[in-house]
């Protein structure tokens, strides 16, 4: 484990939805600061540059860094976000890790430095990575060690991108089957489905029109 980081449930929903209920990671919760609408509408933002996201952030994660973070940092922070992203996509298409990426990856984590400590939990003791500096390389470096935690610990073929094209959301995929097509199920998949029944309906009522025109025209 990187840092005091550990895997818990997202408090602050995605939708703005108290039931949210998917387990999110440090790295995804990082990516994720590019927020679509998933209904489509003009909700969409970039929450790297609010304040009141930074602080959610590092509060969520048990991290340190200056608040408001500066215009650097956020230029800085962007680029790396939208870097990360896009590997997560290529990963989830099946496309191995590449040696560049892997020197990427090392780059980043290489800046954030770690001290060890010992500490005692309910089902005994264990090692854990704190944190040296309190800056947003820092932060950065353990995004980039989480990420390369969930490509160790699991599979790159399990990250997903949500399917719903107004979405986007990066999750990963913890079904047995693999077959998790979409964030939340009550949510962007349901709209999806409410969308392809209105398609379907649409396309049906467009085939009869065309064939009730086709009859009036033989009966012309």
């Amino acid at each position: 484990m990187t840092g005091m980081v550990s895997i818990v449930q997202n408090p602050l929903s995605k939708h703005f939805c108290p039931f949210w209920y998917l387990m999110d990671r440090l790295w995804t919760d990082f990516v994720n600061s590019d927020y679509n609408d998933w209904r489509g509408g003009e909700r969409s933002e970039d929450r790297i540059g609010k304040v009141s996201w930074q602080q959610q952030f590092l509060d969520r994660w048990q991290l340190r860094a200056p608040i408001p973070a500066s215009t650097e940092d956020e230029v800085i922070m962007r680029r790396f976000r939208d870097d990360l992203h896009s590997l997560a996509i290529r990963l989830s298409a099946g496309t191995p890790l590449t040696d560049k990426e892997k020197a990427w990856l090392n780059g980043i984590m290489q800046v954030g430095g770690v001290i060890r400590q010992l500490i005692s939990k309910e089902k005994g003791l264990e090692v854990i990575h704190v944190p040296i500096h309190s800056h947003w390389t820092q932060v950065m470096a353990e995004v980039a060690a989480d990420f390369t935690i969930t490509l160790v610990e699991g599979e790159g073929k399990r990250i997903r991108s949500c399917e719903n094209p107004d979405c986007r959301w990066i999750f990963y995929d913890a079904t047995r089957s693999r077959t998790q097509k979409y964030c939340d199920d009550k949510m962007c998949g349901n709209l999806m489905k409410v969308r392809r029944y209105r398609a379907q309906r649409k396309l049906d009522s467009n085939q009869l029109i065309a064939k009730s025109n086709r009859k009036e025209s033989k009966l012309e």
